[in-house]
């Protein structure tokens, strides 16, 4: 149905552009660099015919394909973000393409013996027979999110192109800084004007997911007091010791390497200190929101259990909600879940709910009135050297956004 090639040459256009956003910039995007592609994006939208296509101060990119069918079909919409993990570089993505992958070791660069290996990574056995993209093992690849874009991209021009597939309105938006957090703040709800979307930013094939993390940061501000170390008796307060109490204080099997599914963790994911004040970031997730209010609250109640060993106010908890779960914005309008899973089942993809063990900028759009869940956009092993995508994956994901459509077009007429 779509073009192999058309999708390869696409998705590697987007990718060697640098879009890493930045979690200590204020401004939105996070990055000047970013605007290379929202600008690139805005363009081939006009020259591809688009209607109503939009750039905001903000790098927030959207446009519309009109409907050609006459009874009255809901808006719907397709998000996809532009911008790369500050986590990994994203500079000079030199992408490898593997052709009718073997199912044996992909030598990613043999210099520095970094190696894709089924032995550890079983999931590339299921793509045996299939053309991968994958990093050359110095930068991560950018699949995510810039799968999902191109995606909808090609499903925007296969459906300009095939006039006879009826379909509603259909409203899509490209987004900046998803990676840290920040991709719906400034997403213009009521301008996109879709009664609900779909986020093309999942994993693997047949990904299909509406639940998602309750999420927030915390940072322990532990203080200590310096006092010469010669002179130190019964005077110094070694703030790291204290922070040592607090970690080893919180349930150690309750962190991210010892959890799955629906389990929720705290995450120690920073620490920077000395003898007078140590700080400790943490992440706190959880998908049931009872218990999330109750890993917060344990936060808490530690740090006052610390501060009466010590006798002194010597720790500090600041937390901070940063999403919630979706589950309960999309749950009473579950058609829109149904519709998705129907074009996955008609395509001969086995659809694969499952919770999403980390947050997508769907979890805030649903919360800002446009319920958003989520569709697989192929690639595996984000934010890493690792990271790969089937092209087969990114066809099939091109092909459920076009049956989505056709779908909702069918299941309005009257």
């Amino acid at each position: 149905m779509t073009n192999k090639q058309e999708i390869i040459d696409r998705f590697l256009s987007y990718v060697k552009i640098d879009t890493q956003s930045d979690e200590n910039s204020q401004t939105t995007p996070s990055t000047q660099k970013q605007w290379d592609l929202a600008n690139k994006l805005r363009d081939e939208l006009s020259e591809m015919g688009l209607q109503d296509v939009s750039i905001d101060e903000n790098a927030y990119v959207m446009a519309s394909l009109p409907s050609n069918v006459e009874h009255e079909v809901p808006v719907i919409g397709f998000v996809a973000h532009f911008d790369t993990t500050p986590d990994f570089s994203g500079t000079n993505v030199n992408p490898q393409i593997i052709e009718d992958y073997d199912g044996k070791d992909i030598v990613l660069n043999k210099e520095k013996n970094i190696i894709l290996s089924p032995d550890y990574f079983e999931d590339l056995l299921q793509y045996k027979g299939q053309t991968l993209i994958t990093t050359d093992g110095n930068t991560l690849l950018g699949a995510d999110d810039k799968a999902g874009i191109t995606e909808i991209m090609e499903a925007l021009k296969y459906l300009l192109q095939n006039p006879e597939i009826k379909h509603g309105k259909i409203r899509v938006c490209f987004t900046p800084d998803e990676e840290i957090g920040r991709g719906a703040h400034k997403f213009d709800v009521e301008k996109f004007g879709a009664e609900w979307a779909y986020t093309m930013d999942g994993s693997q094939i047949g990904e299909l997911e509406y639940e998602n993390f309750n999420a927030a940061g915390a940072v322990v501000t532990v203080s200590g007091k310096s006092v010469h170390p010669g002179y130190a008796k019964d005077k110094m307060i070694n703030s790291m010791y204290i922070a040592t109490d607090f970690i080893n204080s919180l349930p150690r099997l309750e962190t991210p390497e010892h959890t799955e599914g629906r389990q929720g963790f705290f995450h120690l994911n920073g620490i920077e200190g000395d003898v007078e004040e140590t700080k400790l970031h943490y992440i706190i997730r959880d998908h049931d929101r009872e218990h999330f209010e109750a890993r917060k609250k344990m936060i808490q109640d530690l740090a006052g259990e610390i501060c009466s060993q010590y006798q002194r106010e010597c720790v500090q908890v600041e937390v901070t909600d940063q999403y919630f779960n979706m589950k309960e914005k999309v749950e009473p309008v579950m058609h829109i879940v149904d519709i998705a899973e129907e074009a996955m089942q008609e395509l001969g993809i086995l659809p694969d709910i499952k919770p999403i063990r980390g947050g997508t900028d769907g979890a805030q759009l649903s919360f800002m009135g446009l319920p958003c869940p989520n569709i697989f956009a192929g690639g595996h092993n984000f934010h890493g050297k690792y990271e790969y995508v089937p092209v087969e994956s990114m066809q099939k994901a091109v092909e459920v956004i076009v049956k989505i459509a056709e779908l909702t077009a069918e299941k309005y007429q009257q």
